[in-house]
C-alpha cells in the first residue's frame, strides 16, 4: 500500500462480523486457558498479551501502523516523546557510556541528555550538525554508543543531513536515531537514508489536534547488534531465563527488548484510549501534513518580504542554508512550523505575539490550529545562552506553526500584528 494508504488500513482491518473502526480495548487484563501458557508469555515464546503495562491490543494496532509507515519492523508506543528518546537510548546504553547528539534539538531533550542522563553515568556530546564528517568525527570515543539528531529541528528548523550522520555513526559501528516528529514519515521516511532508529513525539503532526500526549520508538531491523558493542542484546537475559534477543528474536531484538525489559520496568505504555484518538490523527495525516506545508511555504515567503525581520528559517525559502537538503530529504514539504526573528529583538517579539488575534499562544507545536512561541522565555528557558545559540535560537525568534485554516486568514493575522511590532 501506498502511504496515503496505510494511514487508514494499517495495522487493524476488522475480520468477518467484526468492528470496521479500531476497537478500545481498554482492559489491564487478559484471560488464559491455561498456566502452561501464561509460562510461556512469560519465557517470551508465545505471543500475545500478558499485561497492558507492555501491549495492549489498541496500542498494538497503532504501533505496527506506525511502523508501517516508517517502513519499520517494530514500534513501540510511550506515554510522550521524552520517554520515546529515553527509553530509545537506555535500551542500548547503560552507566559509563557515551553518545553523540546534533545540537539543533528540542530543548526538553537537551535537558534530559546534558543533566537527567548524566545522573544515569550517560555522557553526551553535542556537535554542530552542519560541521564536516571529520569534525563530528572528533567527538567520538571507544565508549560511544549511539548518534541521534532531528530530521527539522525545532525550532531552528534546520534540515539534518541524515546520510552524512549515518555514515559517521556506521563507520563508528553504532545506530543512529533521528527524531521524526516535524517531518512524520509522509515526508520523510529516515530509514531510507541510513537511519536505524526513529522515534516521534505523537503529541505532534501524528495526533494533530492537541488532545493527546504521547511517542513511539520504531525499530529498522537493520542494525548489527552483534558487533561486540552491545552485549545487553547478545548476551543472556537472566530476567528472562536467559533469552538472548538477537540469537532468539532475530532483526526484531531491539524493540523485543526495549517492550519487554524497559517498558516492563519504566511502565511508560500508553493507555488503550489515548491510542485510539492517535489513530484517529494518522488516518489523516497525509492530508493535514500536505495542507500544513503549504500554508507554512505561503506564510514564510510572506514574512521574508517584511523588512521587521532579522531572519526568516523555513527551508523552501530562497538562499535558506538548509534549502538542497530538504529538496533532498523533504521534497514533499517541510512542515508548517517556521520561526523567524524581528528587528527590536525579545520586546518586538512580545509585541508581536501579544497583537496575534487568530493564532494562540501556547506550548505546543504542529496542531491544526495557527499558533505561536517564544522559545526563549518558554521551552528553551533553561538553557544557557551557548545553548541558545547553539540551538539556533535568538533572544527574539519566534516559532511559527502554521495551521490548516485558509492560508489568507493566516496571513492577515499576521500582517496586522507585524504592523503592531
Amino acid at each position: 500500500m501506498k502511504i496515503e494508504t496505510q494511514c487508514l488500513h494499517a495495522g487493524y482491518r476488522g475480520k468477518n462480523g467484526e468492528t470496521h473502526v479500531l476497537p478500545i480495548y481498554q482492559s489491564t487484563t487478559y484471560n488464559y486457558d491455561s498456566t502452561e501458557h501464561v509460562g510461556k508469555l512469560f519465557d517470551l515464546t508465545a505471543p500475545g498479551h500478558m499485561y497492558s503495562r507492555i501491549s495492549n491490543p489498541t496500542v498494538d494496532a497503532v504501533e505496527q501502523k506506525i511502523a508501517a509507515l516508517e517502513g519499520g519492523v517494530g514500534a513501540l508506543c510511550t506515554t510522550s516523546g521524552q520517554a520515546a528518546s529515553l527509553i530509545s537510548l537506555l535500551n542500548i546504553m547503560g552507566c559509563g557510556d557515551h553518545f553523540v547528539s546534533a545540537s539543533t534539538i528540542y530543548g526538553g531533550t537537551v535537558n534530559l541528555f546534558a543533566v537527567t542522563l548524566k545522573k544515569f553515568g550517560i555522557d553526551v556530546t553535542f556537535v554542530d550538525a552542519d560541521a564536516t564528517e571529520e569534525e563530528i568525527q572528533k567527538a567520538f570515543r571507544p565508549n560511544t554508543k549511539a548518534v541521534f539528531g532531528e530530521t527539522i529541528a525545532n525550532p531552528a528548523i534546520s534540515v539534518l543531513d541524515i546520510e552524512k550522520f549515518a555514515n559517521i555513526a556506521h563507520k563508528n559501528e553504532v545506530p543512529l536515531i533521528v527524531d521524526n516528529t516535524f517531518a512524520t514519515p509522509v515526508l520523510c521516511r529516515p530509514f531510507e537514508y541510513g537511519a536505524d532508529i526513529v522515534i516521534h513525539s505523537t503529541t505532534k503532526y501524528m495526533d494533530g489536534h492537541a488532545i493527546q500526549v504521547g511517542g513511539v520508538i520504531v525499530d529498522s531491523g537493520k542494525f548489527n547488534w552483534e558487533n561486540g558493542k552491545f552485549p545487553s542484546l547478545v548476551e543472556p537475559d537472566e530476567s528472562y531465563h536467559g533469552v538472548s534477543y538477537t540469537k532468539d528474536f532475530g532483526n526484531l531484538a531491539y524493540i523485543t527488548k526495549a517492550r519487554v525489559q524497559l517498558m516492563r520496568d519504566l511502565g511508560a505504555y500508553p493507555s488503550a484510549n489515548a491510542a485510539f484518538l492517535l489513530n484517529l490523527g494518522l488516518e489523516t495525516l497525509h492530508l493535514r501534513m500536505e495542507r500544513h506545508s503549504q500554508n507554512a511555504d505561503k506564510v514564510a515567503h510572506f514574512l521574508a518580504q517584511s523588512d521587521k525581520m532579522e531572519f526568516v528559517n523555513y527551508p523552501t525559502l530562497d538562499g535558506d542554508r538548509y534549502q538542497k537538503l530538504a529538496q533532498k530529504y523533504l521534497p514533499h514539504g517541510c512542515s508548517g512550523v517556521i520561526s523567524f526573528s524581528l528587528k527590536g529583538g525579545r520586546e518586538a517579539a512580545i509585541r508581536f505575539i501579544d497583537s496575534l488575534k487568530l493564532a494562540t499562544l501556547v506550548v505546543h507545536v504542529a496542531d491544526v490550529r495557527t499558533c505561536v512561541l517564544h522559545p526563549a522565555s518558554s521551552t528553551h528557558r533553561q538553557l544557557t545562552d551557548e545553548q541558545l545559540v547553539g540551538a539556533g535560537i535568538t533572544p527574539g525568534l519566534i516559532r511559527l506553526s502554521v495551521g490548516i485554516e485558509n492560508v489568507d486568514d493566516i496571513l492577515e493575522d499576521v500582517a496586522q500584528a507585524l504592523e503592531n511590532a
